[in-house]
């Protein structure tokens, strides 16, 4: 830590008892100067000598009673900085450091201690050692800046300040190989450890001692000099986020005492959001989000939220958009914010704008960029909400129309089947065992039957939650899948598949467990499936070559072989336009034979 070191005789300032100070000389004082509880028996002459407001305050007291007693109580940094300011006109010793200089620095510019009074006199002095060597040291600046508050000093100081952020914001960004100072960093990964690599983000923690007005300040300059790409800035706002609000994705945030200041905290990283899509994961966004709304942010700072994850949703994971409810909310978790995400998701799909590609090295034509990134977004979007639905429908008190108003929002997205909504809507039918016949019905409208796989089928059929005529679609369409596939000479195994599984326990008679254990069924996009997705987006967007991406080719030849997928269905939708006449006869040869049912009992003949 730099210091300076001012003046050479003996510190020959004592006490006598708690409240009272005076310098131990031959001469009597003939001066009172009272600075809050604290009074100091000094002289007037080295005094008034280097203070031109001490000057007028003892021409104005002549001719008053107490004319040797002033009070100067308002003085920045009390009585400390006060006693600073008085060694250094009796030329005591006085040690300036990085923890003292600002509150001394203030003190003199409130007595006055300029040039124009006295040569070298303690402003001056103090402006050269920050300029010298506190500003020129990492360290000793961010000190500098955490010992002072922005809104208690004159435009003057809040000038040095200024320098100070500048000095900072200047050293965030210089080259790396030119970093050669020690700064604080906890996160090095194994490489860099062994190679000694200064990382980009090594200013990160050290900028995380600040208070939040000016941490504001520090990143905005920071920003404001273009170099630090966005990717880091939104690295430092979320090791900001962790380090100030440690609990900020969790209820016990809004039983801590300062509430105003976290939400200050929460409203000022939302602010310094770098506008660049993907400098911010969607998780540490959503994490923000649960935030603003248990400090009670304004709407504008949640809207925001809403609006940036909308852009980016598809990287979510279930567990991100379990929000909770608001205390006396009847529901367990907040459903509104999340259908106000996914209508802003579609929201920035209908706007997007639709741009041709020249053929790709898979040989594939007449695919739009956009289109290709739109479906895989969508893909994994409708996986996402199938697996928030799923997981919701275990709230008891979710109402019918919350679930229903969610699904139909993606009910147009492509998905390789439907049994990750199958599996919402048996969760829900058990969670809800009192809903009416026309409302089971109303729910298993939802699910295109034919669209099941043969283990969420074989499921289905087996399922006493569905009504009955879901259960007979579902046999007609597992009849027609399998006439199809002996008249291609394929065979079916002997083995009854096994039972799919769903989330929350035991689901009657077909199952036992609650895990998920087919790809297909994942709630969320994978890892390698959000990779492929970037890929496709750098290879539209900036022409990269996804072979030298490093994400593997086999997964991103599945996502577009998903999406592509679609345009090879015009055969398979003729099949299924005179399919689905021969289905609307099953249907009311089946209608008629539920008619003529005596009892739900007889569904097991059916099977």
């Amino acid at each position: 830590m730099k210091f300076m070191k001012l003046g050479s005789k003996p510190d020959c300032f004592q006490t006598d008892g708690n409240n009272v100070r005076y310098v131990a000389t031959e001469l009597a004082t003939d001066i009172i100067v009272t600075v809050k509880d604290v009074k100091f028996h000094l002289h007037k002459f080295p005094l008034l000598s280097k203070s031109t407001l001490l000057q007028k305050l003892v021409a104005t007291t002549l001719n008053e009673d107490n004319g040797d007693e002033i009070d100067i109580s308002e003085i920045p940094g009390g009585p400390t900085a006060f006693e600073l300011c008085a060694k250094f006109c009796y030329s005591m010793t006085v040690t300036l450091n990085a923890y003292n200089v600002l509150s001394a620095r203030c003190a003199a510019e409130f007595l006055g201690m300029h040039e124009m009074i006295e040569k070298g006199n303690l402003v001056y002095k103090i402006d050269i050692f920050l300029d010298t060597s506190i500003f020129r040291s990492w360290r000793d600046s961010i000190i500098f800046l955490q010992t002072t508050s922005v809104s208690q000093f004159c435009e003057e100081l809040k000038k040095l300040i200024g320098n100070c952020i500048d000095s900072i914001a200047s050293k965030a960004s210089v080259d790396l190989a030119k970093v050669d100072w020690s700064y604080t960093y906890h996160r090095k990964k194994p490489t860099e450890r062994i190679c000694q690599v200064v990382p980009r983000d090594w200013w990160v923690e050290d900028l995380c001692e600040l208070e939040v007005d000016l941490y504001k300040l520090v990143l905005t300059a920071i920003k404001n000099k273009g170099i630090i790409s966005s990717a880091v800035i939104g690295e430092a706002l979320r090791a900001y986020a962790q380090k100030k609000l440690p609990a900020f994705s969790s209820r016990r945030l809004i039983q801590c005492s300062n509430k105003e200041k976290n939400q200050s905290t929460v409203d000022t990283i939302v602010w310094l959001l770098p506008s660049d899509l993907g400098s911010v994961s969607c998780s540490f966004l959503l994490k923000l989000l649960k935030a603003a709304i248990l400090v009670g942010s304004e709407e504008r700072v949640k809207k925001e939220l809403v609006n940036r994850i909308g852009q980016q949703l598809e990287e979510a994971s279930v567990a991100d958009l379990l929000i909770t409810a608001s205390e006396g909310q009847t529901m367990m978790y907040d459903v509104d914010v999340v259908q106000e995400i996914v209508g802003e998701y579609l929201m920035r799909n209908r706007t997007a704008e639709i741009e041709l590609t020249d053929i790709d090295n898979d040989g594939i034509r007449g695919l739009r960029g956009q289109e290709i990134l739109s479906s895989a977004s969508k893909l994994m979007v409708a996986k996402l909400v199938d697996g928030y639905l799923a997981e919701i429908s275990k709230d008891c008190n979710l109402p019918l129309s919350k679930f229903i108003d969610l699904a139909e929002m993606v009910s147009g997205f492509p998905r390789p089947n439907h049994d990750g909504l199958y599996q919402a809507i048996d969760m829900f039918l058990k969670e809800h065992p009192g809903i009416s016949k026309s409302e089971r019905k109303q729910i298993c409208r939802l699910m295109d039957c034919k669209k099941l796989s043969v283990e969420a089928s074989t499921d289905a059929v087996q399922n006493e939650r569905l009504p009955l005529r879901v259960v007979v679609h579902v046999l007609f369409f597992e009849q027609a899948r399998s006439s199809t596939a002996t008249t291609s000479g394929c065979t079916t195994p002997d083995q009854p598949p096994k039972a799919i599984t769903v989330n929350g326990g035991s689901h009657g008679s077909s199952r036992s467990t609650t895990t998920n254990t087919e790809e297909d069924l994942d709630a969320s996009a994978t890892a390698e499936e959000l990779k492929a997705l970037k890929a496709l987006k750098n290879e539209r967007i900036n022409g990269e070559d996804t072979n030298k991406s490093g994400v593997d080719k086999a997964v991103v030849s599945k996502m577009k072989g998903l999406l592509i997928s679609k345009k090879k269905t015009g055969f398979s939708k003729l099949w299924a336009g005179k399919g689905g006449r021969r289905c609307e006869n099953s249907r009311s040869d089946s209608s008629d034979e539920i008619k003529s049912t005596p009892s739900r009992n007889r569904r097991n003949s059916v099977s």
